[in-house]
């Protein structure tokens, strides 16, 4: 098994209700440590670039919109296996398709409004890790 990181974002609708303790809770209680960590309300630009990948897809302009509504907490969860701990940790993107447990399941609000995301691949990961953190941030 390796060590990885992984990025991890509590969205908006997680922020507004003060989940951000709870959710992270989930994260080290399954192994994963946070070792970097950032609040911030990102701009429409900012959640444009982040989200760039989605572009053409019809959900990026609410996405960004969503993104941009509140504080989002982006930080680096780093653990074995971190990126497939973390995706089973958080549970299927469609809350009403999540395991019992997960974080989606349990706090999610709709599909968009997941309270969650996190990086599908070691290569995404190292480029959203890039995107908020440089390598100073990251302390182990």
């Amino acid at each position: 098994m390796a060590v990885e990181q992984t990025l991890s974002i509590i969205k908006p609708d997680a922020t507004r209700r003060n989940l951000t303790g709870k959710i992270n809770a989930r994260f080290e209680e399954s192994g994963l440590r946070i070792v970097a960590q950032r609040r911030l309300h990102l701009s429409r630009a900012q959640a444009e670039a982040f989200y760039a990948v989605h572009k053409e897809r019809s959900f990026f302009g609410d996405l960004c919109t969503f993104m941009c509504s509140g504080p989002v907490v982006a930080q680096v969860l780093e653990g074995e296996n971190a990126i497939e701990r973390n995706r089973e940790v958080m549970g299927a993107t469609n809350p009403a398709n999540a395991d019992e447990g997960t974080i989606r399941k349990d706090f999610a609000e709709s599909i968009e409004a997941n309270s969650v995301h996190g990086s599908d691949s070691p290569e995404n990961a190292a480029i959203e890790i890039a995107f908020f953190f440089s390598a100073i941030d990251i302390v182990g």
